[in-house]
């Protein structure tokens, strides 16, 4: 057994040193790397709409670029005009009723999340993730201290976790249950029927639960999104809901989430706030300001668009022999099993991995994909069907070409 390295020799904290790279923003770097040098990628890898930011919200931005009163220090738990937009916007589109001081407004959504656990997670605490999860969850539960204890649901359940599964994983330690619908990076909505039963076993166990909302205007066909607090309003105590402006406005790169929970769990973490980065800018919270007080004209057309690539790429991916994909009911990803392809000979390898798997296909068709070991379960691939109908097709075309390739 080797020596501890003593602290004056470690470079980097053992926290921090922990920590993973983003699997789907390196898959982004790494494609748009390629395109710089002259490389036909197309990319399936970036979870952020290919449209740009609505006009109207363009213009506050600039407007509030010359207007001196954002020019200082603001509140760090956000412009309170901005909170009682989010208060508004939270009864308009969940029918769940807060209140400002229920509201933190933060540098996006993954410091919303980071945040939230922070606030409530002590060193040991367990933390119930169901996989596939979104990358950033299980790092930012272990930043917080905690532990993150993961349960698998496949594409027999369309990806959804049940209440037995979320009883079996559940222990003396256990203190927080992960919720997401739309879900990153599966698509899977569960049903209000489904999501009332979670937030029931919840209570009667009293466990907290944080919610990520983020997907909540991509729904498709007959699904419908349900906020779990609004359904079961004896869980409000215990719950802390996530959200932003990211997905529903094509604002990924303004970066402005926030953080909706107890009044004193929102304290403890805008006190967390203040001390990490302060205020959101002051321009981006204007700009977040004028999606959530316009309409929501702009996502529906975004959503026309995605539902319509949806079909494409589910049918698509079905012809190639080996690949199975169920059809998202949210979000704009596909998260097809590739399982039988893995172990077969393609162009003089064999992909052992769908890892392995997501690195051939770069290669050698030039398209990238995420492979699901990014997201707690090996065998699939993650691909967002957010960029043009063009390179979807050809992407996938490519995609159905190499794969067709395949033996045993």
């Amino acid at each position: 057994m080797s020596a501890a390295i003593p602290p004056t020799e470690r470079r980097v904290s053992a926290r921090v040193g922990a920590i993973s790279e983003s699997a789907t923003l390196a898959v982004d770097a790494k494609a748009k790397a390629l395109k710089a040098a002259g490389r036909p990628v197309i990319g399936f890898g970036a979870g952020e709409p290919d449209f740009p930011t609505p006009g109207y919200i363009v213009e506050a931005a600039s407007d509030a670029c010359h207007n001196p009163k954002y020019h200082r220090y603001t509140p760090a738990g956000g412009l309170p005009e901005l909170k009682a937009a989010i208060v508004a916007k939270t009864l308009r589109d969940s029918g769940y009723e807060i209140e400002p001081a229920q509201v933190l407004v933060t540098n996006g959504g993954k410091q919303a999340i980071y945040e939230a656990f922070a606030a409530i997670l002590d060193p040991g605490d367990e933390v119930i993730v169901p996989a596939p999860y979104w990358t950033t969850y299980p790092e930012s539960i272990r930043l917080a201290g905690g532990v993150p204890v993961e349960i698998v649901a496949d594409e027999t359940t369309g990806y959804r976790v049940s209440v037995e599964q979320l009883e079996a994983a559940r222990t003396e330690r256990t203190k927080v249950v992960l919720f997401v619908s739309p879900s990153n990076p599966t698509g899977a909505v569960y049903s209000r029927e489904d999501t009332e039963a979670v937030g029931r076993w919840a209570v009667e166990h009293g466990l907290w639960v944080l919610t990520d909302e983020i997907y909540e205007h991509l729904v498709y066909g007959d699904a419908e999104f349900t906020s779990l607090p609004a359904v079961v309003p004896e869980l409000r105590d215990k719950c802390i809901v996530v959200n932003g402006v990211a997905k529903t406005y094509a604002m990924t790169g303004w970066r402005v989430g926030w953080v909706i929970g107890p009044k004193d769990v929102v304290k403890a973490a805008t006190n967390l706030q203040s001390h990490a980065t302060s205020n959101v800018a002051n321009v981006s919270q204007a700009a977040a300001l004028a999606a959530l007080t316009g309409g929501l004209e702009a996502v529906a057309e975004m959503r026309t668009a995605f539902d319509r690539r949806r079909g494409t790429i589910v049918r698509m991916l079905n012809e190639i022999d080996g690949v199975v994909c169920p059809e998202p009911e949210g979000a704009f990803y596909v998260y097809p099993s590739v399982k039988a392809l893995l172990g077969k000979e393609i162009r003089g390898k064999r992909p052992e991995s769908s890892v392995d798997l997501a690195t051939l296909i770069l290669e050698e068709a030039e398209v990238a994909v995420v492979p699901g070991e990014a997201f707690g379960t090996p065998g699939y691939l993650r691909l967002s069907y957010a960029l043009g109908d063009e390179d979807l097709v050809e992407g996938v075309a490519r995609l159905q070409k190499l794969l067709a390739e395949a033996r045993d």
